[in-house]
């Protein structure tokens, strides 16, 4: 008897909005429904302005959503307040993208690390807590050497190996890593992902892993969804949607991607026009005003649904009306 695992992570149609003046709201996410198996790295993709950060910080619970429900590990966390249910705050950890913003400029590296330990009472004494903060330090490669030192006196990949440290200590089960190596140098990104990986397999972490660079996503995730003006245009196994993409918005991204094989090139496809504001998105597809495969009226005029297309494949287009709707939990996704 095979017993199916129910997901650590699960979305339903998700949505945030923010208020602007004259009664307009800015859509950042506009109804996201996936779903994270404990162990996994999920990459999230998207433009600037796709909704990938509001994403994020809504799961861990930093922004309150506009709609939709949020289950972590089987509780509906949508509407949790984390400043009482400590538990909860802890299991659920963010890695910013900029660690130099993220880290306090005049708190030495012992405290910025070991802050979270004393808030959440998990030490008993300042000789525990050091004792605690120097191991975790060691864990993503730096020394009690750099326990009392400034951010400012660390470079950028020491930083975010902080940012790292400070979030693993509070013991998670899911991160969150907000472009994580962006702001770093192509060699120091390497390192930094060698390093999630190994304490990905150490302390038996999920990823859900936020970036807008497609050569980082293919080689980091194993599972993938991309993302534009706050909606999903495709979910799947990463490696599927790299050989095979199916909508035209993953297409057109993953053409100009640098290929692992530089002797298999293909055309770039280069889209027209900018990625529409989020306070007046395009009726119908959001995609439709910059597609190349547009099916006629109908995209113009309504949404598509998000569609099984094949075994872990889900895709909103309407090049795949024919194909059933996605569920999840039994609920149709919209």
């Amino acid at each position: 008897m095979i017993t199916q695992t129910k997901p650590l992570l699960e979305i339903q149609n998700l949505k945030k909005e923010f208020p602007l003046e004259e009664g307009k709201t800015v859509k950042a996410v506009d109804g996201v429904s996936l779903s994270v198996e404990k162990g996994c790295i999920f990459g999230i993709v998207g433009e600037s302005g796709s909704g990938k950060t509001t994403l994020g910080r809504m799961i861990v619970r930093l922004l309150e959503p506009s709609g939709g429900t949020i289950n972590y590990d089987g509780q509906d966390i949508s509407g949790a307040d984390l400043s009482r249910d400590k538990r909860l705050r802890r299991k659920l950890q963010l890695v910013f993208q900029d660690p130099y913003s993220s880290l306090h400029p005049r708190k030495k590296i012992k405290n910025v690390i070991g802050r979270g330990l004393r808030t959440h009472g998990l030490v008993g004494s300042e000789e525990e807590a050091v004792e605690k903060v120097v191991s975790f330090l060691s864990l993503v490669g730096m020394s009690e050497q750099h326990l009392y030192r400034y951010p400012h006196e660390l470079s950028g990949g020491q930083r975010q190996r902080v940012a790292i440290a400070r979030a693993l200590i509070l013991d998670p089960e899911l991160v969150v890593l907000d472009e994580p190596t962006s702001s770093l140098d192509v060699s120091v990104q390497a390192e930094v992902l060698k390093l999630l990986e190994s304490l990905r397999e150490r302390l038996d972490l999920t990823y859900l892993f936020i970036t807008h660079d497609l050569a980082v996503v293919r080689l980091f995730t194993e599972k993938l969804a991309i993302l534009y003006l706050g909606r999903i245009m495709e979910t799947g196994d990463t490696e599927d949607l790299f050989s095979s993409p199916l909508h035209p918005y993953t297409e057109a991204l993953i053409s100009v991607t640098p290929k692992l094989d530089p002797t298999k090139r293909g055309e770039k496809i280069i889209l027209k026009g900018e990625i529409p504001s989020p306070i007046d998105p395009p009726t119908g597809c959001p995609f439709h005003t910059r597609c190349f495969k547009k099916v006629g009226a109908i995209c113009e005029t309504s949404a598509p649904l998000l569609r099984e297309a094949g075994k872990g494949r889900f895709v909103a287009c309407h090049l795949y009306d024919n194909e059933k709707p996605a569920q999840i939990q039994g609920e149709v996704t919209p």
